[in-house]
């Protein structure tokens, strides 16, 4: 070694290794936890919305009364128990025996992370192309970089993903002689937009990717988390044939217990339980019998409408203050669930280099080059409501709006710095950016 490196296993690693970035929102998290920074940034649930001391004690009871099955190994797959409780909270959703849905065909997983990084052990040789929203969920884009593949983005608008987008992306890629695996999709309240996929977008969307002979993964952690009225049926629900749906009880329930689910189709299933059996040898016990237990004897469906409420609350008090006070030239999505707000900056803001400043103002957000695999974005920010009381929610936006005042004069006096005009949240340089406003 000669000393050019602080790290003296460089020459060492995986090629897989290289090129791995550290996330732009966990980067973020020592900071925005500080009190008092008002962190617009994560997307983590409102944990105290839960009776906690029914909680509390439900945990004790699986310890000191059955602690000697949960807190044994168990099987791969995760417990019959959780399975069948996942399939009765699926079919809230239309997913439900009619389609095909089935314990049988379930996964326990840790967490939606895990869910993802199984289908892409399972489907991702380095080089292939993965076509996902442009922008996309950050985590899943850190598990397709490790998996040595391509995420080539498909730009959205307020109906969601562009199905004239897709066609032409799976188009030009086949020229090209590249092997697109599957589309990976948030369609119900997305992460980082907030954006919904139409009723009739979702049906175009699948018949594409079946034509193309395209899998889809169908991310959905917040399709239960609608604030006005049903959410459209999940594409899992519409067709049970190479779609992989993807869930989590981190958002309905409880992060901390890390307890997600794949429904596969059912000749893949014996491969994701050997993959996952691979990584981590079983799912925690514990974890899924407190899961299980709460789905079995606590009102969960009251739960989730409380939910909704102080997030529809919250919600507004985000929209609200941004109305009121964000500079002229700023747009943002209207989200109808979830936790976010994709919002995007005046001309020749650049939110990623604005980062500085906003945490020595005491907010925090995270930038839009996040939730892009190529690092365009710059123009784009994503805004949490979830986890701050409005109160809170509408300080942090003062202290945003004021950051941003203070850019934009800087602008004026100095000029434009950088190309960050040019680079507003496109998906590529040959793909227009997404219509979010």
């Amino acid at each position: 070694m000669t000393g050019t490196t602080l790290d003296d296993y460089t020459d060492r690693y995986a090629r897989r290794v290289r090129g791995m970035t550290a996330s732009e929102i966990r980067a973020l998290f020592a900071v925005a936890s500080r009190p008092e920074v008002v962190s617009l940034a994560g997307g983590a649930p409102y944990i105290a919305a839960l009776p906690l001391d029914a909680v509390g004690e439900m945990l004790g009871r699986l310890g000191s009364e059955h602690g000697v099955t949960t807190l044994q190994y168990g099987i791969g797959q995760g417990t019959l128990d959780l399975r069948e409780r996942i399939c009765e909270v699926m079919s809230l959703s239309g997913i439900d025996a009619a389609c095909g849905a089935s314990p049988e065909d379930v996964v326990v997983t840790v967490g939606g992370q895990q869910a993802l990084d199984l289908v892409a052990r399972l489907f991702l040789d380095p080089g292939d192309v993965v076509l996902a929203e442009g922008p996309t969920y950050v985590g899943a884009l850190g598990v397709f970089q490790a998996a040595q593949a391509q995420v080539v983005h498909v730009p959205m608008d307020a109906d969601g993903l562009i199905p004239e987008a897709l066609e032409t992306a799976i188009a030009d890629l086949a020229r090209a002689g590249r092997r697109v695996k599957f589309l990976y999709t948030i369609p119900t309240y997305q992460n980082p937009t907030g954006v919904t996929l139409s009723e009739e977008r979702r049906e175009r969307v699948l018949d594409i990717c079946e034509r193309a002979g395209l899998l889809v993964v169908e991310d959905d952690p917040y399709g239960q988390l609608g604030f006005e009225g049903e959410a459209p049926a999940p594409l899992r629900a519409r067709r049970r044939d190479g779609v992989f749906y993807l869930s989590t009880f981190s958002k309905t329930f409880a992060p901390g217990l890390r307890v997600g689910w794949i429904l596969a189709p059912h000749a893949v299933r014996d491969k994701l339980v050997i993959a996952s059996e691979a990584q981590i040898l079983c799912p925690s016990g514990y974890a899924q019998a407190a899961v299980a237990t709460y789905l079995g004897t606590m009102p969960w469906r009251q739960q989730l409408k409380v939910y909704r409420e102080v997030y529809r609350e919250r919600r507004d008090a985000l929209l609200d203050a941004m109305a009121d006070l964000m500079p002229e030239g700023t747009s943002w999505t209207t989200p109808a669930g979830g936790l976010f707000v994709w919002a995007t900056l005046p001309d020749g803001l650049d939110s990623k280099a604005m980062m500085p400043r906003a945490i020595a103002a005491r907010v925090a957000y995270v930038p839009g080059t996040g939730f892009y695999a190529d690092g365009t974005g710059t123009g784009a920010m994503r805004l949490n409501f979830s986890f701050p009381p409005p109160e809170r929610i509408r300080e942090g936006v003062r202290r945003l709006a004021g950051v941003m005042e203070q850019e934009i004069a800087m602008r004026r006096v100095f000029g434009a710095v950088g190309g960050a005009a040019g680079r507003r949240g496109q998906a590529g340089s040959d793909v227009p950016g997404p219509d979010l406003a």
